[in-house]
C-alpha cells in the first residue's frame, strides 16, 4: 500500500484538506467539532505526513489536535510552498488548490514533522508570542514619541507605561509556568552558555522545538542562518542566508552580540573571521550559526556548557 500525504489549507472558517496521491479532497469547519472529525478521519487514513502553512498562529489549534491524535505534522513557510507551486506551473490560487499543492509538497520535500508540545509548553509559547507583540508595540510608541508634539507626549508615555506593565505581567506568568514544566532543566542547560539569557532560551524552546533533534545543517537552515550558494556556470555570487524563523533569528542575533563580548569561544571565532577580512555582518552571521550549532549539540547530548569541548 502506497503512503499518503495530506495538505491542509487553513482559514478562519474552514479547513480544506487534500490527499496525495489519491486526489481525495474534503472540507471541515475550523472549530472543535471539525477538528475532532478531521483527526478521526486522518487516523483511519494513517498518512505518512500532514503539512500546513504557518499562518501567524491560526494553525496552532489544528497542529495540537493532530498531535493529540498521534499524527505526524509539519508546519512550513508559505513562501516555500508558493515557490514549489510555481515550479509545478500551478499559478492559480484557491483554497482547494493550495491544499493540493501542500499535499504534493509533503510528498516531494518531506519536511521534518514538528515535535509535540506538552500543554504547559503550548501555554509558554502563547505567552512568548504575547510578549513579542507587547515589545513591538512599546518600540512603535517610543518611535512615535520622538516625532510627536510636546503636548501629546504625556499621552504616549502613559500608554508606554501601561504596555510595560502588561509585559511585566506576561513575564511573571512565564516565570511561573516554566518552573512547573519540563522546560526548566532545558532552560538551565541553554543558559549555561555565556551570552544566552532567559529570553533567548525561552524563545528557542518555544519557537524551535526541533532544537537537539536535527543535525547541524538542518537546524541552521530551519532558523535561516545557513548560507546558500548563488552560482551559475562560471559566475560565482555571494552566498546568502534565506528564509527561516525570524523570531528565533532575532534573539539569536542579540545573544551573539553578547557572546562576542562574553563568550571566549564565540569571541575568538568572530575575531578570527574579521582578521581574515570578513565583513562584520558576515562574521556575525557565521557566529550566530556557530552558537546555534553548539546549542543544538548540547540539547542533543544533554550536556551543559564546557568551553574546552563545546565545539561540535
Amino acid at each position: 500500500m502506497s503512503k499518503s500525504f495530506v495538505g491542509i489549507d487553513v482559514s478562519q472558517r474552514v479547513l480544506d484538506v487534500a490527499v496525495h496521491p489519491t486526489c481525495e479532497q474534503w472540507q471541515v469547519l475550523n472549530d472543535l467539532g471539525g477538528l475532532t472529525a478531521l483527526a478521526l478521519r486522518l487516523q483511519t487514513l494513517k498518512p505518512a505526513l500532514v503539512v500546513l502553512e504557518a499562518t501567524g498562529g491560526l494553525e496552532r489549534p489544528i497542529v495540537q489536535a493532530l498531535h493529540d491524535a498521534r499524527l505526524p505534522v509539519a508546519v512550513v513557510n508559505p513562501r516555500q510552498v508558493r515557490d514549489f507551486a510555481k515550479a509545478l506551473g500551478r499559478l492559480a490560487k484557491t483554497d482547494r488548490l493550495d491544499a493540493q499543492v501542500l499535499a504534493q509538497f509533503a510528498q516531494a520535500v518531506r519536511p521534518e514533522p514538528r515535535p509535540q508540545l506538552e500543554k504547559s509548553s503550548e501555554q509558554i509559547q502563547n505567552l512568548l508570542t504575547r510578549r513579542h507583540q507587547l515589545v513591538e508595540m512599546i518600540t512603535a510608541e517610543k518611535n512615535r514619541r520622538r516625532t510627536t508634539p510636546e503636548w501629546l507626549r504625556p499621552q504616549l508615555q502613559e500608554h508606554i507605561d501601561w504596555l510595560e506593565q502588561k509585559k511585566k505581567q506576561v513575564e511573571a506568568q512565564l516565570e511561573q509556568l516554566q518552573k512547573n514544566s519540563s522546560w526548566q532543566p532545558k532552560l538551565e542547560l541553554l543558559q549555561s552558555v555565556p551570552g544566552v539569557g532567559k529570553v533567548t532560551s525561552l524563545t528557542l524552546l518555544g519557537y524551535l522545538p526541533e532544537l537537539g533533534l536535527l543535525d547541524r545543517k538542518k537546524i541552521a537552515a530551519l532558523v535561516g542562518v545557513a548560507p546558500f550558494n548563488r552560482d551559475s556556470g562560471q559566475w560565482r555570487g555571494k552566498r546568502a542566508i534565506w528564509g527561516g524563523r525570524s523570531q528565533v533569528r532575532a534573539v539569536l542575533y542579540m545573544s551573539t552580540l553578547s557572546a562576542v563580548r562574553s563568550n571566549p569561544m564565540i569571541r575568538d571565532f568572530y575575531q578570527k573571521l574579521r582578521a581574515a577580512g570578513k565583513l562584520a555582518k558576515v562574521a556575525l552571521v557565521a557566529s550566530m550559526r556557530k552558537l546555534l550549532i553548539i546549542l543544538n549539540a548540547m540539547m542533543k547530548n544533554g550536556s551543559p556548557w564546557q568551553p574546552a569541548t563545546a565545539s561540535p
